[in-house]
């Protein structure tokens, strides 16, 4: 199949915090099952980051290592475009245009904006928050995905890129492909080993609330060693949010063994929680410990990231100022003679 064939699927994460297990099993892994059979277009999305305030130096640090940890998941520069948001201009150029077309209306009912604001003062909040899914938008229409890998938290986000793709291609003729959601199915959500109510976050401070790609081992299984349960002893699945921390463990457990629910439970009939802890923190350790070989084998060859960041970007730039251009000439601008 030829890569004009392929349908395009573009994603992207945030160079903010630590990559989370739940980054991994809820997206990373499956973008590497995905570039085999799309034209993928995956960034760092460094752009979206200073919507809260970062340390300049840390930023151009985890944007690195967020690259680097793409490739070491398995990502093959030669089948997927790799590159740093901010290096391709259309990005911002994109945003702005599509901000003139937002009602604001839409972008107030966004959850994630009413939940983010409602933690700061009223008159400290940035516009870049409020605008924060029309730069996603426009991540997503510069190059013309059919498909986004998203989380269940970020479907209101694509419905809203949707919304704005017909509202543009309503007014100005057909422009944008309107995008459909990819949810994977197993391993979607992964919940803190601490909060097992709330989802993984890669920017929550607590010591053992996440589990981090580039933990030591012994990191690692102590995080999961202490992780919340309940005062049962089922090692069953189970939706009742009394039994969340068990139905975590066991989700982690599945997502990285590949292992049917049938399985899990009948190898776990008769354990203990301490079973459940100890078998979870092995499987993970052995899926994680050839991520970080990789992870160090990249970052240790200098010039290599670098290469791969600056093709990445002139392969995206080619299709975004594509999609720029014939934005531009829709809406009326002037062409530069």
């Amino acid at each position: 199949m030829s890569e004009n064939s392929k349908k395009r699927v573009l994603s992207g994460i945030q160079p903010s915090g630590n990559l989370t297990i739940g980054n991994y099993l809820g997206a990373l892994r499956q973008w590497v099952a995905e570039q085999e059979t799309f034209n993928c277009y995956f960034c760092v999305v460094d752009l979206h980051a200073i919507t809260l305030p970062q340390d300049p130096a840390a930023l151009r640090e985890k944007t690195r290592e967020v690259a680097a940890l793409y490739l070491a998941v398995g990502l093959d520069p030669e089948k997927v475009t790799i590159f740093v948001q901010s290096h391709v201009p259309a990005h911002a150029e994109l945003n702005w245009i599509l901000s003139c077309l937002s009602p604001l209306g839409w972008l107030y009912r966004m959850t994630q904006f009413k939940d983010k604001s409602a933690k700061q003062q009223q008159d400290s909040i940035g516009a870049g928050l409020l605008n924060y899914p029309t730069l996603m938008a426009a991540d997503i229409l510069l190059y013309q995905a059919h498909a986004v890998p998203v989380g269940d938290d970020q479907r209101q986000h694509l419905e809203y890129t949707r919304d704005l793709a017909q509202r543009f291609n309503s007014m100005y003729g057909d422009t944008f492909v309107i995008p459909e959601a990819m949810i994977p199915k197993e391993g979607a959500r992964i919940m803190g080993l601490d909060s097992p109510t709330a989802k993984m976050s890669k920017s929550e401070e607590s010591d053992y609330h996440a589990v981090y790609l580039l933990d030591p081992p012994n990191r690692m299984k102590k995080k999961i060693m202490r992780a919340v349960t309940d005062s049962g002893s089922e090692i069953t699945f189970n939706d009742d949010l009394a039994r969340a921390g068990v139905n975590n463990l066991l989700t982690i457990y599945q997502a990285t063994t590949g292992e049917t629910k049938e399985a899990i439970e009948a190898h776990f009939a008769g354990k203990g929680y301490g079973d459940l802890k100890k078998a979870v923190a092995e499987v993970v350790m052995a899926k994680l410990e050839p991520v970080q070989t990789e992870y160090n084998r990249i970052v240790g060859e200098s010039g290599y990231l670098d290469s791969i960041l600056a093709q990445g970007a002139e392969r995206a730039s080619e299709m975004a100022e594509k999609t720029l251009a014939q934005v531009k000439e829709r809406v009326g601008f002037l062409a530069r003679r």
